[in-house]
């Protein structure tokens, strides 16, 4: 079974952080987690993948794609996951909630704060980013069902995102192993090709609600409606085609820094999906807001996931990188 047919099968409406974890769960054991690695040879087939969980449902792809990272994260990094897990990638470092990591014998114990813990309710495990005693960040793979484990319901009030349960964690003593060496989240080739998966997941989105539109233009000939739909085309034509150019430069060069490569496609999605949050709307109305609720689900999901991009700091890094270079075709 593909992504397509099991959400034929499935309704769009989670509830709640349970029913997404129950989904979640649903799609590992139909081996639908099983995503190519990044610069695989088929880096279009997992952008693929998570832009089809997209546009089916954003809090379900937030899990989706916390868990297919840190599967593609523990394998680049010379570790098996458990067998039957799921997972979230936790790796926010907000000044107040820092998790310190510390030797247990052949283990490491983690004291403090995890925040932004996607599905932290629902989930077997957790790959998260600790320090230790040298101040160095050191990745590190939790079992959540043991004692010195607290998932809070705290410092999570989102309306858009909400039944990701994207709460606060408490760790006290708790027993993890360490993934890879001090600073090797950061530095492996994955991270800024993750960061483009990223970009897939707003895609997908952005590409189901406007679909809503192309579908209205199709029973109905208004020229305003019609022109919002060659605005979106031309926004979701522009994101899709730095997707398909990513995973090819990805896939050439798998080992390459893809800071730059990331950081444009990341801007260049960002700025579609938010034409195509105001052409559908301002070409629809109230309507879809109102009684189509996969449609509103979506439309109040995706500006919130949009801000795992950091707006203008982002564009700033980005033009930095560029200020010495050319453009050319």
């Amino acid at each position: 079974m593909d992504l397509q047919g099991f959400f034929h099968r499935q309704s769009p409406d989670y509830a709640d952080t349970q029913a997404l974890g129950r989904c979640l769960r649903a799609l590992m054991e139909a081996g639908l987690d099983q995503l190519p690695l990044p610069g695989s040879g088929r880096t279009l087939e997992r952008f693929q993948a998570l832009a089809e969980v997209g546009g089916h449902d954003l809090g379900l792809c937030k899990l989706y794609e916390g868990h297919t990272d840190a599967l593609a994260i523990i394998q680049q990094l010379g570790a098996s996951p458990t067998p039957g897990s799921t997972w979230g990638m936790w790796a926010a470092e907000p000044p107040h909630a820092r998790v310190r990591v510390s030797p247990h014998g052949r283990l490491v114990a983690l004291h403090g704060r995890k925040a932004w813990c996607s599905g932290a309710a629902v989930l077997s495990h957790g790959l998260l980013t600790a320090w230790d005693a040298q101040d160095r960040q050191q990745l590190v793979a939790v079992a959540l069902d043991q004692p010195g484990v607290t998932v809070t319901d705290q410092g999570w009030q989102a309306v858009g995102m909400g039944a990701t349960g994207s709460v606060e964690v408490l760790f006290d003593g708790a027993e993890a192993h360490a993934i890879g060496h001090p600073g090797d989240y950061l530095q492996r080739p994955g991270f800024w090709q993750g960061g483009i998966g990223i970009a897939a997941c707003w895609y997908g989105a952005a590409q189901s609600i406007a679909e809503r539109l192309r579908s209205h233009c199709a029973h109905r000939e208004e020229p305003h409606a019609l022109a919002h739909l060659g605005a979106v085309d031309s926004a979701l034509q522009a994101a899709a085609d730095v997707l398909r150019v990513s995973a090819l430069r990805i896939d050439a060069a798998p080992l390459d820094n893809a800071e730059l490569l990331a950081r444009r496609v990341r801007a260049v999605v960002e700025h579609s999906a938010g034409q195509v949050i105001q052409h559908v709307g301002r070409a629809l109305g109230a309507g879809p807001y109102c009684k189509d609720r996969q449609f509103a689900r979506l439309i109040a999901d995706l500006p919130v996931f949009l801000r795992q991009s950091h707006a203008e700091r982002d564009l700033a890094a980005l033009g930095q990188r560029v200020i010495n270079g050319t453009w050319t075709l």
